[in-house]
């Protein structure tokens, strides 16, 4: 690792809230400098927001296409490219730097629907570039290690999931009043279909199966939309059956009166059980069959992949951020192992890919024809 990784954006600009986010986490751990961005594709917008974060006036673009074709040509081109859009550009971006041979971290859900998922993971894996998605929540430090104590055996045999995110956030509508956040959020024709299950279910899915190393083989969703005239989901309800016999239940509500970001999951095996809160990260809970409950902290777990995650020493809380930085670190470390010809690291085997992005939309899709079916069980792709 000679030098920072040269940084693209395409979206975040002003106005935004997740392209701050982004850059905060490239910075945290220093493996990145922002250099470029099609931040808005309006020209005045893009500029200010280009001259806001000190970009050079040249590589400033309002069009993604031509940042990509532009980017690859240069001598100093960006190494990699954040996509911090509405989920209806993420395809399409994606694809144009993937074509310019240019690595990509994006938003999540990866696509609107799976087959532009699986196009996205066959083509990256054809240019062998990297592509992260930023399931943000499995950068915790004891969200991998739960993960490690799982593989391990220690909670014995999996025998039942439960997986709930609940806010508030949209439970008045937002978008009629010109909140930009909750306007495309809200939109199908740019976050798709799905709105809470696209924005926030998909993250409690892909904790559940990123801690259990399992996904589910069939699902009973039910979706509802509580605040009139809104388009799009804003509370879901989905049981799961694994194929070893196992039960689930994921519930994700933007409509639920009192809650912040209360991402909760709970995992029951044969052995004992584990409790991991989103809103106390530092905190993992194990309790035996029979037997005391232990808290174990992120200062002190034993584990590689959670020692991987730590900054900081014992005590000294670490949170959304730190999770955030840990995805954009470990795709730092696996570009340069790929520009050097080198294997991926170990300790960075846990990032999330397109390939989880592709179980999201396969997630996503199931659950809108149960719906449809009448919260009928269907099988997962």
């Amino acid at each position: 690792m000679t030098r920072r990784l040269r940084l693209g954006m395409v979206g975040g600009g002003q106005g935004a809230f997740i392209g701050a986010v982004h850059r905060l986490a490239a910075r945290l751990d220093d493996h990145y400098e922002l250099v470029a961005g099609a931040l808005s594709s309006d020209p005045v917008r893009a500029a200010a927001s280009a001259a806001e974060l000190r970009l050079d006036p040249a590589r400033s673009y309002t069009d993604y296409r031509a940042m990509a074709q532009a980017e690859a040509a240069r001598g100093d081109g960006i190494d990699v490219v954040a996509i911090v859009t509405p989920n209806s550009l993420h395809a399409p971006v994606a694809t144009a730097f993937l074509e310019a041979g240019i690595h990509v971290i994006c938003d999540k859900p990866l696509a609107l629907s799976v087959a532009e998922g699986e196009a996205l993971a066959a083509l990256a894996k054809r240019q062998n570039r990297v592509f992260a998605l930023t399931h943000t929540y499995s950068g915790y430090p004891m969200v991998r290690h739960a993960r490690e104590l799982v593989a391990a055996g220690e909670i014995g045999d999996l025998r039942y999931v439960q997986v709930e995110y609940l806010q508030d956030w949209l439970a008045e509508p937002l978008e009629a009043g010109g909140n930009k956040q909750a306007d495309w959020r809200t939109d199908p024709a740019r976050a798709g279909r799905a709105g809470c299950l696209g924005d926030i279910g998909t993250h409690a899915w892909q904790l559940a199966a990123f801690v259990c190393g399992q996904q589910p083989s069939a699902l009973a969703a039910e979706l509802n939309t509580f605040v009139p005239g809104r388009r799009v989901d804003d509370h879901v309800q989905v049981w799961l059956r694994y194929a070893g016999g196992a039960r689930g239940a994921l519930v994700a509500s933007q409509v639920a009166s009192g809650e912040e970001n209360r991402l909760v999951l709970r995992v029951y095996g044969t052995r004992a059980s584990l409790v991991f809160s989103q809103e106390e990260p530092n905190t993992l809970w194990l309790t035996p069959l029979g037997g005391e409950t232990q808290r174990l902290t992120r200062g002190r777990a034993s584990g590689d992949a959670a020692r991987h995650a730590c900054r900081v020493p014992a005590g000294h809380p670490e949170g959304y951020l730190e999770a955030f930085a840990q995805i954009y670190t470990d795709a730092a470390l696996q570009i340069h192992a790929i520009n050097a010809g080198e294997p991926l690291p170990l300790a960075t085997l846990h990032l999330t890919t397109v390939i989880e992005g592709v179980a999201g939309m396969r997630f996503i899709e199931a659950a809108l024809a149960s719906h449809d079916a009448g919260s009928a069980w269907t099988a997962l792709g």
